[in-house]
């Protein structure tokens, strides 16, 4: 049977999800040897509080492009998460901040809270909830290995951020692994 798995990445702006989808798509296509399409959403939409980019892996050849019926879904905003868990799957995963999201959308998915820009600010950097991100939902997805996006990972940071970014990496990781 073919592998086939549609993740979206949403929310605000002010966090670089487009980094960890960029970051998640080398680890798939490079180390993993899988097909991946990445679909990143730009103009006014990429400065809304429901950003998104979109991927889709696979281990044969990908004819559709554009995520229709998410695996799992990350959200970040509130507008995230209302504007896109209608289209995660009833066998899918909604991942909320549980910070920026008090209400969780209704659906037949699993849902999840996670304190992916808490944890950020807990190691002293926002911005590093992509990264956050990146290993929860490395820990959730069955589409890529842990070792194969910490090297993609490593590979993408500036020298001297490896440490901080691994240490991001590992508490999405962990937080994630306590809530299954």
């Amino acid at each position: 049977m073919a592998f086939y798995y549609q993740i979206r990445l949403s929310g605000g702006a002010e966090i670089d999800l487009h980094l960890a989808s960029k970051i998640l798509a080398e680890a798939l296509a490079v180390y993993e040897d899988k097909n991946v399409v990445q679909h990143i959403s730009y103009g006014p939409a990429a400065r809304s509080a429901a950003s998104r980019t979109d991927l889709v892996v696979s281990d044969q050849e990908i004819y559709r492009p554009k995520a229709r019926e998410v695996d799992l879904l990350v959200a970040l905003t509130q507008e995230a998460a209302d504007r896109y868990a209608g289209e995660v799957s009833p066998q899918g995963y909604l991942l909320l901040d549980e910070e920026a999201v008090p209400q969780a959308p209704e659906g037949k998915f699993r849902a999840y809270r996670l304190p992916f820009v808490a944890a950020a600010r807990e190691l002293g950097d926002a911005r590093l909830a992509s990264i956050v991100v990146l290993g929860a939902v490395t820990a959730l997805s069955p589409a890529h290995n842990r070792r194969a996006v910490e090297d993609a990972l490593l590979a993408r940071v500036a020298p001297g951020t490896e440490a901080h970014h691994r240490e991001a990496f590992e508490q999405g990781f962990k937080k994630m692994n306590e809530l299954l």
